[in-house]
């Protein structure tokens, strides 16, 4: 299944969609991942803090051919932004996944009051120079956080992971990283154990092109140019995720689900110019 793919402003292309990960651990991660992987799924996501590394790594390994197509994703945690700290993590990522390098690196959350996510951004370009990454980026930073590494380091990323589904449909960001060469990936993208999927506008889309509810979602990300990173362990349920790049929504379908973002849409209390995490 061949998946198409996304293009920053420096030239890194992606998948237009990618397998989330968090709570895939152990052997049963291992599998699930390895399964995902061989249903077609080329980016993996994961990170310091779902402790996963190793499973994700495992599975990647284990896919032969394939592991020249993959990009295995990891993301920095919060406690670690100090530069010497952020390097020594990300080698530990690393030598977790038991992989040459790691794909694509990311920084979990900007953290502004503690105010150390430029270290940790000189920390990502310099593990970038030194071969242990090949593409670094973001995860939850918000527009005015971006100006300023760019403005501090000359380095733009080549990915933002927001939170983006229809009850967050985050517009205004998405325009900002278009404008920006930045492609934007999208955090429980079928939203999280709420209604969504049962809403009567994403069940009458669903009905008219013959698809499930998360296929409509889905389909509705990627006529946004949203990289979406639905998690999935069964294998019936990643193969019907990835399936939805002959659907083709109409314009006036992807406004009206769009329009069912709410003021307060977030999944959690998560704004990045307050929320941290370590």
């Amino acid at each position: 299944m061949a998946i198409p793919h996304l293009t920053a402003a420096d030239g890194t292309t992606l998948p237009a969609i990618g397998l989330g990960t968090y709570r895939l651990n152990g052997s049963a991660g291992v599998d699930a991942i390895a399964e995902a992987i061989r249903a077609g799924y080329r980016l993996i996501d994961s990170a310091v803090n779902y402790e996963n590394e190793g499973a994700v790594g495992r599975a990647a390994r284990s896919a032969g051919d394939a592991r020249d197509e993959l990009l295995v994703t990891s993301k920095l945690p919060g406690r670690h932004h100090r530069f010497d700290e952020a390097l020594t993590t990300i080698e530990e990522s690393v030598f977790r996944t038991g992989l040459d390098r790691i794909d694509l690196y990311l920084i979990h959350w900007p953290n502004p009051r503690v105010d150390l996510y430029v270290q940790a951004w000189r920390a990502l370009i310099e593990a970038r120079e030194r071969g242990l990454v090949r593409h670094i980026g973001l995860s939850n930073f918000l527009p005015e956080h971006i100006d300023r590494l760019v403005a501090e380091t000359g380095v733009a990323p080549v990915v933002n992971q927001i939170e983006v589904h229809p009850y967050f449909p985050q517009q205004e960001a998405i325009d900002y990283h278009r404008a920006h060469g930045i492609l934007v990936q999208g955090w429980s993208p079928l939203g999280r154990g709420n209604d969504l999927q049962q809403h009567p506008i994403v069940a009458e889309v669903a009905a008219a092109h013959g698809i499930s509810p998360a296929q409509t979602i889905l389909a509705w990300h990627v006529a946004r140019q949203v990289i979406p990173l639905p998690k999935a362990a069964s294998p019936q349920r990643q193969v019907e995720n990835l399936d939805v790049f002959g659907v083709k929504l109409t314009d006036a379908e992807v406004e009206a689900i769009t329009a069912l973002g709410r003021p307060d849409g977030r999944l959690a209390d998560q704004d990045p110019a307050v929320y941290e995490e370590f």
